[in-house]
């Protein structure tokens, strides 16, 4: 797998990045489409647990912590981040919402990608019911947005920190009615132990195992709703034979509810879709030969 950061083009460059490198190649690599995916990676607005977090790291073990919620300031953030993807055309590209199956996380994607105007209706169940998860905010519509997937692997650093252990899903389901969380085995937090942490290369190979798991969708733009840990130690994997500024800009720490595009690129051959935009030619058939190699047929004549 490779990680691009230009969000429509499919050449990366990867050399010195003088003009003289963009002349002869050496700098830049090119893809077929189809085996690319446009991902959009988007950090957890601010939670509880990042006020007092962010001045003294001792404070992420407070109990008070489990599974923290977003903060006013935190929903403040995914209101505009909702006007972003809604201006810069976004919100209409997205075939997929993925987020990790904590409350700050499912809150801010939700916040950020779900419908407008829900109204109380039988046949549409909403993607957060009204006050979900200590919130005074109004239920949220499932309606003219992206489905949503709950997925275990995006989840934070595992261990020790209440903040980062998750409820039982069935209490998701009841405040995320429209979420789906099939993929999530185990109604119980198995993944988390209050005295084992994951050491980073066990979060970033989780993340690489959630990259490869990205080739079995058939979406090619897809939002992930995750978390800072594991965005720093996944990305950290990717870049190394780029430019030293483009690693950079690929591992630099996100935000509380910034968005970064990126494109994936399966160099591996892993996902096995074909092209739905190329197209074979010679339709009808008939001699097509390019013109340097008619142009010797006819001298040898």
């Amino acid at each position: 797998m490779y990680l691009l950061t230009e969000l429509d083009v499919l050449f990366s460059y990867c050399g010195k990045g003088s003009a003289d490198n963009m002349d002869c190649g050496a700098g830049s690599s090119l893809f077929p489409l189809h085996r690319c995916k446009t991902i959009h990676l988007v950090r957890h607005a601010q939670g509880i647990h990042n006020v007092d977090g962010e001045k003294n790291y001792k404070a992420y073990m407070n109990p008070e912590y489990f599974d923290a919620h977003l903060t006013p300031l935190g929903w403040e953030q995914v209101d505009n981040l909702r006007k972003h993807v809604h201006a810069c055309g976004l919100m209409k590209r997205i075939d997929l919402v993925i987020t990790s199956p904590l409350l700050r996380t499912l809150q801010t994607a939700v916040g950020v990608f779900g419908g407008d105007g829900y109204t109380d209706r039988m046949d549409v169940v909403p993607l957060m019911v009204a006050n979900a998860g200590n919130t005074s905010r109004a239920a949220i519509s499932s309606l003219n947005c992206p489905p949503v997937i709950a997925v275990e692997l995006c989840r934070e650093h595992l261990g020790v920190h209440p903040c980062d252990r998750r409820r039982n899903i069935t209490d998701y389901q009841f405040l995320f009615p429209a979420i789906d969380f099939s993929l999530i085995e185990s109604d119980e937090d198995v993944l988390w132990k209050a005295n084992i942490r994951e050491t980073k290369e066990e979060v970033a190979a989780r993340g690489l195992k959630f990259m490869n798991w990205l080739w079995t969708r058939k979406e090619k733009e897809i939002a992930i709703v995750t978390h800072s840990g594991f965005l720093l130690h996944t990305l950290s994997a990717f870049g190394n034979d780029c430019h030293p500024m483009t690693k950079k800009e690929i591992c630099k720490r996100f935000a509380n509810c910034e968005l970064r595009s990126m494109v994936l690129v399966d160099r591996s051959m892993t996902g096995s879709d074909e092209s739905t935009t190329n197209y074979p030619g010679r339709i009808p058939p008939g001699l097509d030969l390019p013109s340097d190699i008619a142009d010797e047929k006819n001298l040898e004549k």
